[in-house]
Parts: C-alpha cells; sequence; structure tokens
C-alpha cells in the first residue's frame, strides 16, 4: 500500500533550548524526512531549531515550505534559502496554511508559540476537523510535565481519555516517522471501509 505522507509539519521553537541532544533532534528529524521523500512544513525562520530543521532537510536533499507571518520579519529572520517561503497577513493564516499543506504533525521541543500551535492542531482534531496523525518527540524527556498538565485535563475532567489519545508521545525520530506512516494507513483503511 504506497503512502501518501508527503509532508509534515513541524512545530519547534525559534531557540536552541538549553540541551544539546535538542538541536540533534531537529538535525534527525531533517535529514529522516528528506531521506523518505516527505516534506518540511514549518514556521520559516531561520534560528534556532526552526533554523536547524530547515537546513538539516535542505542539506540532505529535502523539499522545504516555510510559512511566517510578515510581521515575525523583524523579529524571526525569515530563512532564504527555502525554496518555498509563504509570507503571510496573520498567525491564524500562518497556521491554516502550515495545517493544509501537511499530512502529520510533528512537536519538537519549543516554547509557547510551540504549544499554541500544538494546543490548536489538537483541538481542531478533538473538534472533528480532520485525522492527521499528532506526534510529540519527547526527546530527553522534555515535554513530560506538558503531557502531565493534558493527563491532568482529563483526570480532572475537562478532557476525555478519548481526546488525549489524539496526540501520541514518542522517544525519537525513528518512532514518529513509523507512527505516523501506520496512523496515515489506517486512517485510509478506516475511510476505505466506509
Amino acid at each position: 500500500m504506497p503512502s501518501t505522507l508527503n509532508a509534515v509539519a513541524v512545530f519547534c521553537g525559534s531557540r536552541f533550548g538549553t540541551n544539546p541532544v535538542y538541536k540533534q533532534t531537529a538535525q534527525a528529524v531533517g535529514q529522516t524526512l528528506a531521506k523518505a521523500g516527505i516534506r518540511l512544513v514549518y514556521g520559516g525562520g531561520a534560528h534556532g531549531l526552526m533554523g536547524v530543521v530547515a537546513d538539516a532537510t535542505l542539506c540532505a536533499g529535502g523539499a522545504v515550505t516555510g510559512v511566517i507571518p510578515d510581521f515575525l520579519e523583524s523579529r524571526e529572520k525569515m530563512h532564504e534559502g527555502v525554496a518555498e517561503l509563504i509570507v503571510t497577513d496573520s498567525m491564524h493564516t500562518r497556521k491554516q496554511i502550515m495545517f493544509s499543506r501537511a499530512d502529520a504533525f510533528w512537536i519538537l521541543p519549543g516554547g509557547f508559540g510551540t504549544f499554541d500551535e500544538m494546543m490548536e492542531i489538537l483541538t481542531w482534531k478533538q473538534l472533528g476537523r480532520h485525522s492527521k496523525p499528532i506526534i510529540l518527540i519527547n526527546t530527553a524527556n522534555w515535554a513530560d510535565m506538558l503531557l502531565a498538565a493534558l493527563d491532568a485535563a482529563v483526570e480532572q475532567g475537562f478532557a476525555s481519555a478519548e481526546a488525549r489519545a489524539m496526540i501520541e508521545a514518542v522517544p525519537d525520530v525513528e518512532t514518529a516517522l513509523a507512527r505516523s506512516l501506520c496512523a496515515e494507513q489506517s486512517d485510509r483503511v478506516a475511510v476505505d471501509q466506509l
């Protein structure tokens, strides 16, 4: 069964973080996507983990789409090496374009912007706007507290266990790719059976 996993949106930090493994993971993401022939869709910046994942994808011969709002031009340097760089008029438009271009979503280490993107795409899935895989790569356990907050929302009655299961945490990039392909194939089988 051929894959239709053509593009993955990666949400990650515009900073490097304090642990060198974060940068190594971002490099591995770019290399893995390029090797698999999967386009990277990301926030369009040249700094931090965003720049690392784009550079790694490009260096490995992969395709990259960057999406960045115009007001961030002065704050987050746009990646000039990306052939397809889409400049939007708002953060909302940026997220809509990234959503429409991606077949799966991977979350890498990041800050508030990364959390915002993750929560929005998770909420959209909970509301039935998509059934695309959402994979959090929990390298060096960077997201343990974030995942604990999601679990606490279920325990306290603010979210369902089914909604919590819509985002999957994995330890590494290889598992993220395998789970994305598996989830994508399962979704196609389910649609075919309707």
